[in-house]
């Protein structure tokens, strides 16, 4: 995070892994919602109903929360105690893994691997899990990689997580825009708790609206981890956040038409890239290609912002250096401008 918020400006910006940002013409009826005024001291009604309306819950399963971010933070408040040990995938988010540090607890890590399409493993999530382990964090799409997770795999780690007295946490940030099909992990049972936001799958990252949805017992946990960490929401972002949802299917919309075209120019791209293995993004904003035969692909990146003006994640803040993390969700002629600047570096062969 220090690095996305430090970095230099660059021209061509593939690093960001949202959907491109929204405006207020995008949303309607937008004056209406700059009220000041409202009642949000455990969350603001209407937005709490429009979420659980959208994912077919209770209001009483739903939190919300500083972004997704802030809901990954008040889930891990509510459930995690220092010594504990939590459960996390590699490659792997940091900041959800930070969020627990700074709690107390212990990480320990299993590996979602490129051989197998970063495909969830639940055998090694049982060989990782430990008596003391209260809570296991995935992300579904991975990040940074786009890989979902299959519902049998997600259901057999509530199995292993019930059984050692733990909680799956399911980071879902970029759900919408890439399967929006898909229900919540948090409809599998009361051992997941699944978090987002408006931020990646809508463009509406400036509003910071997110959300956890959980068993009421847990959402009810969180809500009051979180009056000791913010108190509550803006209300005149989380009236706005209301009006989202109120065209939530427009925005769905919107963004599944972005990434159906940066998709396929991003598959163009990569067929065309024989520098370059990777797994195929399924739909997801964000690819994680790396460079043949290269352990270490920094100095790759670090060139590509000097002297191609053209940023992308590098690989080792998802402990995997020889890779670095590409996004696809902005606009199409910016994202082809990128690739490019990327075809003409990979040409250059600037990582020799």
């Amino acid at each position: 995070m220090t690095w996305a918020k430090t970095r230099p400006a660059a021209r061509f910006d593939l690093a960001g892994s949202n959907v491109l940002a929204c405006t207020l013409d995008d949303l309607t009826g937008a004056s209406d919602a700059l009220s000041l005024s409202g009642h949000n001291d455990n969350g603001y009604a209407p937005l709490i109903e429009a979420i659980a309306a959208r994912y077919g819950v209770e209001a009483s399963q739903v939190t919300t929360g500083t972004g997704a971010a802030g809901a990954n933070f008040q889930a891990c408040a509510a459930l995690l105690e220092p010594g504990d040990d939590v459960l996390m995938e590699r490659p792997g988010y940091d900041p959800l893994l930070g969020s627990a540090r700074l709690l107390g607890a212990r990480p320990h890590r299993f590996d979602r691997l490129f051989d197998e399409g970063y495909a969830l493993d639940p055998d090694r999530v049982r060989a990782a899990i430990t008596p003391r382990t209260r809570l296991i964090m995935l992300t579904s799409p991975h990040n940074p990689t786009s890989a979902p997770i299959a519902a049998d795999a997600l259901l057999e780690v509530g199995r292993i997580a019930a059984a050692h007295g733990a909680y799956v946490l399911v980071d879902e940030v970029y759900l919408d825009a890439s399967h929006p099909d898909m229900r919540p992990a948090a409809t599998l049972g009361d051992r997941f708790i699944s978090t987002s936001s408006l931020t990646k799958s809508y463009g509406l990252s400036s509003l910071r609206c997110g959300w956890a949805i959980a068993s009421p017992e847990v959402a009810e946990r969180i809500r009051r981890a979180r009056d000791v960490i913010d108190g509550n929401g803006a209300i005149p972002a989380e009236r706005l956040a209301t009006l989202a949802f109120a065209q939530i299917d427009r925005l769905v919309e919107r963004a599944r038409s972005l990434l159906a075209a940066n998709t396929a120019r991003l598959r163009t791209f990569l067929e065309a890239s024989p520098e370059l293995e990777y797994v195929d993004p399924a739909g997801g904003t964000v690819v994680f290609p790396r460079l043949r035969g290269i352990a270490d692909a920094t100095r790759f990146v670090e060139r590509l912002a000097k002297d191609y003006d053209l940023a992308v994640a590098p690989g080792h803040f998802f402990e995997s250096p020889e890779h670095f993390r590409l996004g696809i969700g902005g606009a199409p002629a910016a994202v082809d401008a990128g690739l490019i600047q990327l075809r003409a570096a990979l040409d250059a062969r600037i990582w020799e």
